[in-house]
């Protein structure tokens, strides 16, 4: 996500590097630059213009300190810019109402039915909710098994009507059985078109009109490019939305959409989707986006995502083992199925500041785990908790039995002893200010 654009922002942001202050002819070739990767992400031609203006306006009245240099805060510039671009601040969901009514609409293929399933998941595990999803699209019979089968795996009920080809009617149907069984919110999915036409809009708008929901949002697959904008336009005309969901930033995309969908309708980004499974969907943070376009990481997020699966009993218990010389490879299992719970591997990784670049071209995902588990699995109960049995005859066996080689077991047994050595240096509290002295990071 954002990888070409965030190195084409970094090489034209470069060209003041050097340069003693800011002028008129150095800003100039700078935004020219910044002008060029804007457009070639496919943001809206006005958007990059009106957008570059403003960070030439600004910088140019900036009286540079001393202890700054020019490129830093050309970079800072184009940092608070690309924040208010994209909305300037989170915007929350309106979750009023007994029960909430939210109505999710957009073109077909967009990613409707699997945003419809992933948030009422995000709102019943992150907020409480007892959500209710409604099957709104009544002319595909796939868009209502579909949504059954993730409301199945999020464990949600759907409400459904065989042979109900009225939207409007099922859609006051599911708030009534909705209110008598005591779901505090709805989520209803509706029929969505290739492209735009007149019968969809006039079938939403009397959805609308009929249930008068707290919350519409517009779904729409951001590999579209400035389509996305456009058709976001069309809707808003008619719908008068409340905020966009942008899916597939885990795609080949280049982020155009993000930055100029929000100019146009002036409307807030809510939610992202960045991958496939039940919980890869964010809440949209645009100072969180902006420092991922340039490259600053998003250590904020990884702390989030790794509270999430933090279990401070678990916690105390590690601790304890790790005291007492007990960890083993039963932890160290334990350890990779919460690190995989957070999510993308590499998506995690690129949130490091300065890791983004450094990973671009690595082949990383879940499946990287696959070797380690197999190896782990092929031991013995004593074996994972007591690693020291593992003589050479054995480490042959676990060899065999995961489909792995010995140099593999041989190379996770030192790097296993390695993290051992660190985590209980780590937990008390030994040497750990080399550690900080040691890590760039905690220098700056």
């Amino acid at each position: 996500m954002f990888e070409n654009l965030s190195e084409r922002l970094e090489r034209s942001l470069k060209l003041l590097k050097g340069q003693g202050r800011i002028t008129e002819i150095n800003v100039a070739e700078t935004l020219k630059e910044v002008r060029r990767a804007l457009l070639d992400a496919d943001v809206n031609f006005k958007i990059a213009k009106d957008f570059t203006t403003t960070v030439r306006d600004k910088a140019l009245g900036q009286d540079v300190l001393s202890a700054v240099k020019p490129s830093e805060m050309m970079v800072k510039i184009v940092h608070d810019e690309l924040v208010e671009l994209m909305g300037g601040q989170k915007t929350d969901l309106n979750l009023k109402g007994n029960p909430t009514v939210i109505l999710i609409a957009g073109l077909q293929g967009s990613g409707k039915t699997t945003f419809s399933g992933k948030l009422g998941n995000f709102l019943k595990t992150k907020r409480g909710r007892q959500p209710l999803l409604i099957a709104g699209d009544v002319y595909r019979p796939a868009a209502i098994e579909q949504l059954k089968v993730i409301g199945e795996q999020a464990g949600i009920q759907v409400y459904t009507e065989e042979g109900n080809l009225d939207p409007v009617a099922l859609a006051k149907n599911g708030i009534r059985h909705a209110r008598q069984h005591g779901f505090d919110l709805v989520i209803i999915d509706t029929a969505g078109r290739l492209a735009v036409d007149e019968m969809m809009m006039k079938e939403i708008t009397a959805i609308k009109a009929a249930v008068d929901p707290e919350e519409i949002l517009f779904v729409v697959d951001s590999m579209t490019g400035q389509d996305a904008v456009n058709t976001a336009k069309e809707f808003n005309d008619r719908l008068d939305f409340d905020g966009v969901v942008l899916t597939k930033l885990d795609g080949d995309t280049r982020g155009g959409a993000a930055l100029s969908i929000r100019s146009v309708v002036n409307k807030p980004i809510k939610f992202v989707g960045t991958g496939e499974k039940l919980d890869a969907l964010d809440i949209f943070y645009p100072e969180r986006m902006a420092d991922r376009i340039l490259g600053m990481g998003d250590i904020v997020t990884l702390v989030e995502k790794a509270q999430e699966q933090f279990d401070s009993e678990e916690a105390v218990r590690m601790q304890r083992k790790l005291a007492k010389d007990q960890y083993n490879f039963d932890d160290f299992l334990k350890q990779i199925q919460q690190v995989k719970k957070m999510g993308n591997i590499k998506e995690l990784a690129a949130m490091v500041p300065g890791m983004g670049k450094a990973v671009k071209d690595l082949d990383m995902d879940d499946d990287s785990f696959k070797g380690i588990e197999a190896i782990i699995h092929s031991m013995t109960p004593a074996e994972r908790q007591d690693p020291a049995l593992l003589n050479g005859s054995r480490r042959k066996r676990v060899a065999a039995g995961s489909g792995t080689t010995v140099q593999a077991v041989n190379q996770l047994l030192k790097q296993f002893d390695e993290t051992r050595k660190m985590m209980k240096m780590v937990a008390s509290g030994k040497n750990m200010g080399r550690m900080m002295r040691n890590n760039p990071l905690a220098r700056r």
